[in-house]
């Protein structure tokens, strides 16, 4: 599972080269949203593009977890490894997910570098204020009312990236423009 060529060369700048793209955040940050901006134009320029959405993975590939550490850890695990082998067939896979602990997402990345396939690391960095006014699931306003617990970045932690490929304020500036920071990356490490 790699990106590499039949002559062992790394492929880069073309449509078929795989990459994955983990954004991390706290809920209602605008992870997905960027995620579907970028992948509108990287589909509108021939690229094969996948958005690996948290909560539709929840559902399908890891129901029955729960919200632990331990059950985190597992569900951020496999979106990594169907990720790494999305990407290590030519796809870009675009992955909005919070993965709040560091070691679960250094594990993905480890786990990509083994592979040789490209993993970009990006920091939607929305502060929780922000966040919890957008609500967009609801989720702040439940916890708010005592019927939700463990969320994260308000009773449960968010472990911020140290050092991401990119951090993105993106309640400072419109959608379009954080997608197109976001491939401007992609651009400059010839995956776009």
């Amino acid at each position: 599972m790699s990106g590499a060529t039949a002559s062992g060369t790394e492929r880069t700048g073309d449509t078929g080269t795989g990459a994955t793209i983990w954004l991390t955040g706290l809920p209602s940050a605008g992870k997905t949203t960027i995620a579907h901006a970028l992948a509108d134009r990287l589909r509108g320029e021939g690229h094969r593009v996948e958005v690996l959405d948290g909560d539709e993975i929840r559902e399908f590939l890891s129901a029955g977890l729960g919200f632990s550490r331990e059950d985190r850890h597992t569900n951020v695990q496999r979106i990594g490894f169907v990720a790494e082998l999305l990407a290590s067939n030519g796809v870009k896979a675009l992955v909005p997910v919070i993965a709040p602990y560091a070691d679960s997402r250094e594990a993905v990345r480890k786990r990509h570098q083994a592979e040789g396939t490209a993993y970009l690391e990006v920091h939607v960095a929305t502060p929780v204020e922000v966040c919890s006014e957008r609500d967009v699931k609801g989720l702040y306003a439940r916890q708010a009312n005592g019927e939700l617990s463990g969320l994260t970045g308000v009773d449960d932690p968010y472990e911020a990236p140290a050092h991401p490929d990119l951090r993105i304020e993106a309640h400072t500036e419109p959608v379009e423009d954080s997608a197109a920071r976001l491939y401007a990356l992609l651009a400059e490490r010839g995956l776009a």
